[in-house]
């Protein structure tokens, strides 16, 4: 499945027009992804992370992965961002700028995520730095995406399902706390 970038006869210098998008939709996510964690708004917070998620479905389309791009738009699109905007009327969080919305150590955790992004890409680089992914041979396919799947990931799935259980009972928890404290 991975070949030689030049028994391909592909470069990093010829860029195909699929590869360009795929870099300035990269570009947007993490444009939004930022705008998410640095917003003081928590409802902006949420509908940039909307942008964020959408723009990984598009990258999803362009790897002809179209089974993982739809269950990101009906799963983290769908449930996960309606589960947080759920969680924040619920909690009554306020819809303006939130002043504790900001812990003071904005300039640590940005470092921290400085390093931590830097780790990741030097690493994922040097992993795949002469290898090309061909992605005409059915790799993305929803079968090969399904026997990964549940194969080697079904405990992550069903830990993050009882993780956003655990949320929501949260956010009822705390309401219901509210609306007795009143």
């Amino acid at each position: 499945m991975a070949a030689s970038l030049s028994s391909q006869g592909h470069s990093f210098l010829t860029p195909t027009g699929v590869e360009i998008v795929f870099v300035l939709v990269g570009l947007a996510v993490l444009g939004a992804a930022v705008l998410t964690v640095t917003t003081s708004r928590l409802v902006h917070a949420a509908l940039w992370l909307v942008v964020a998620l959408g723009g990984l479905a598009i990258e999803y389309l362009l790897l002809t992965a179209e089974f993982i791009a739809w269950v990101q738009v009906l799963i983290y699109l769908g449930s996960v961002v309606v589960l947080v905007l759920f969680g924040l009327m619920l909690t009554k969080a306020p819809i303006g700028r939130s002043p504790d919305a900001d812990s003071g150590n904005r300039w640590v955790a940005l470092g921290v995520a400085v390093v931590a992004a830097a780790t990741l890409v030097t690493l994922v680089v040097d992993a795949f730095r002469s290898t090309w992914m061909d992605l005409s041979s059915g790799g993305g396919s929803t079968g090969a995406n399904g026997e990964v799947l549940f194969r080697y990931w079904v405990l992550p799935f069903e830990a993050l399902s009882v993780l956003l259980l655990a949320a929501l009972v949260g956010a009822i928890v705390l309401s219901r706390r509210h609306r007795e404290e009143g």
